[in-house]
């Protein structure tokens, strides 16, 4: 069985091209699966049928698993089980007919633009790493890239003269992001400034650096972040990702359709997206039932 997985693992980053936290995930939730197996006393993928796997889930219900990780190993354990039927190494997949519990949808946090333009002023741009700070979360918000691929962006990335954004998503798949003026301006101070006085080697790539001069993490980012939304004072949780829920939320309240907006996020699926038009029509509902006189 660990040859098998080792077979799909490779199959995932190779063929798939999928992201290494994605595939560690999958190993994760296999190598849980097949330690059970190993308990019922099954050692071959042939002899797993649909009983032992609902089994498996049931168990993993009653020892309190959210349904959204139930969900991802139902996933998990399906895509296995088709390699191994493409590969012919099985005739017939168990897991087929397995369903996985339904996930109830939670709307993502979404910042007013009152309140994305008080965390924006709080990077004091006098200093080396609030005007990085300042670059960096404009430059968020501008862009609604996720927090990976910030930190990953090199020099070369960034196109002040197109207003471009060149950033890899999941899979290593490269995508050009616009990106407004402000943010131009803030990422082209803080190059032309702060970061020659950071730089401590001159091939270094990296756009946005640490103070040794080296690129920024995702949890060096993170402690930055956290530092202004406590000064900013914002109520609830603000995460990297709630700059990015609130990008494509704003965008659409001002009537970007959801096709551009997809191509900006990088989803492939244009079904993503879609929850931001649910989170604009609840807001349009609120309105409505605060205003009109008869609501």
């Amino acid at each position: 069985m660990q040859t098998l997985l080792e077979q799909f693992s490779h199959y995932l980053t190779v063929e798939k091209g999928l992201a290494r936290n994605t595939v560690d995930s999958y190993r994760r939730d296999l190598t849980i699966f097949f330690a059970f197996l190993e308990q019922q006393g099954i050692a071959s993928p042939s002899k797993v049928n649909r009983n032992l796997i609902t089994s498996y889930l049931l168990g993993l219900k009653e020892a309190g698993r959210a349904s959204s990780t139930i969900s991802r190993n139902v996933a998990s354990i399906r895509s296995f089980f088709t390699f191994l039927v493409q590969e012919d190494l099985l005739e017939e997949n168990p897991s087929q007919l397995v369903k996985a519990p339904r996930i109830e949808k939670k709307l993502p946090r979404v910042l007013t633009t009152k309140e994305v333009d008080r965390l924006l002023q709080q990077p004091r741009s006098d200093g080396q790493a609030g005007q990085r700070d300042k670059a960096m979360l404009e430059l968020l918000y501008a862009s609604g890239i996720r927090v990976t691929e910030l930190v990953s962006l090199n020099l070369t990335d960034f196109s002040p003269e197109a207003g471009f954004l060149r950033c890899r998503g999941k899979g290593m798949k490269e995508r050009i992001v616009p990106i407004g003026s402000v943010a131009v301006k803030c990422v082209c101070e803080y190059i032309g400034s702060s970061r020659q006085k950071m730089l401590k080697r001159r091939e270094e790539k990296a756009l946005f650096l640490n103070h040794h001069g080296r690129r920024l993490t995702r949890q060096g980012f993170w402690k930055i972040l956290k530092k202004y939304v406590r000064q900013s004072q914002l109520n609830g949780e603000v995460t990297p990702h709630t700059l990015r829920h609130s990008f494509a939320t704003h965008l659409i309240e001002n009537g970007a359709d959801l096709r551009s907006v997809q191509e900006m996020l990088g989803h492939s699926d244009i079904s993503t997206p879609q929850i931001y038009t649910q989170i604009t029509r609840r807001k349009i509902r609120e309105v409505y039932d605060k205003t009109h006189p008869r609501a």
